[in-house]
């Protein structure tokens, strides 16, 4: 879901779906994609008993939502598979009356992200409303005096993007007593694609010890629909954002990476020997992860308490 070594976040993408819109045709090229990342999917277990990972998770939830005398959750619905599973699993955990789902689409925010937003929940039978964040953005490009008219500015503002969608959903939490989840994966948390004070600014975060290969997986074990589960990752905080535009590698090649450099502790050398990565995509991972470390952190003190 910041991006950019430094900054972004969200996540969605046109995506290949086996649900066929109607009016509309499967072709042989979108059953031939949807083949190639099922077997990308299968793959990409490991190991996890998805079970007992949903019954944690669950149990997190209650006890964070509790602890702090929250009645319930808010969550950003973007449409994509992070958002989706947590959405279901706050469900599981707090009940339907006590979550709220936010779309906070912009202009060109695709019509399938926020069907799939929209379907969801009602899937889950909770209260959603849809705020346009592009009259707030905006206002905001107006007041700077500027626009996404020059490359330097359209990370500046994608940014905004996100973090107008962090305002919304802490509006929403006050109004309601209620904390704020965050979508967060382990792989996105690990190399810093998030926006600082953006995506990023959240409450807790239900999903952030799991690889984003993982989540697809829990996402198919809690019964979301393929076209959510198989769902390529894009933030969408520009026209035509796409999470490869950022990232390395795609996620069924970065999760192994991930997996070895920090859980494993492996070695650079070994990593890409094993993976058949790169060294210097291997080395540029790490690179990621020691120069976002200050987006993972309490903002720096020169003593701390």
């Amino acid at each position: 879901m910041g991006k950019m070594a430094s900054e972004l976040g969200t996540r969605s993408e046109n995506y290949v779906s086996t649900t066929v819109a109607p009016g509309k045709s499967l072709t042989l090229m979108s059953v031939q994609s949807d083949c190639s990342e099922r077997r990308r999917l299968q793959m990409s277990q490991l190991g996890l008993d998805w079970k007992e990972t949903s019954d944690e998770i669950v149990k997190f939830i209650g006890e964070t939502v509790g602890s702090a005398g929250a009645k319930g959750s808010v969550i950003g619905l973007s449409g994509g598979i992070d958002s989706s599973v947590v959405a279901t699993l706050l469900v599981r955990a707090l009940g339907k009356d006590h979550v709220l789902g936010l779309l906070m689409p912009t202009h060109f925010t695709p019509k399938e992200d926020i069907d799939d937003a929209k379907w969801l929940a009602k899937f889950l039978q909770i209260r959603s409303q849809i705020v346009d964040i592009h009259p707030v953005v905006e206002a905001f490009a107006s007041a700077l005096g500027t626009s996404e008219k020059t490359q330097t500015t359209r990370i500046p503002l994608a940014n905004i993007r996100s973090r107008t969608r962090m305002i919304l959903l802490y509006y929403f939490a006050n109004l309601n007593n209620y904390l704020v989840a965050g979508t967060g994966d382990r792989s996105e948390d690990l190399i810093g694609y998030f926006t600082k004070y953006g995506d990023g600014g959240v409450d807790f975060l239900p999903i952030s010890h799991l690889y984003k290969t993982e989540v697809r997986k829990l996402g198919e074990h809690l019964g979301l629909p393929p076209r959510m589960v198989l769902k390529p990752s894009s933030p969408q905080l520009y026209p035509g954002h796409k999470a490869t535009d950022e990232i390395p590698l795609d996620y069924d090649q970065l999760d192994p990476v991930l997996k070895m450099l920090f859980d494993d502790k492996s070695p650079s050398e070994r990593v890409a020997d094993k993976t058949n990565v790169s060294i210097e995509v291997v080395q540029d991972a790490l690179r990621r992860f020691h120069t976002s470390a200050h987006k993972r952190s309490y903002p720096y003190m020169v003593r701390p308490w």
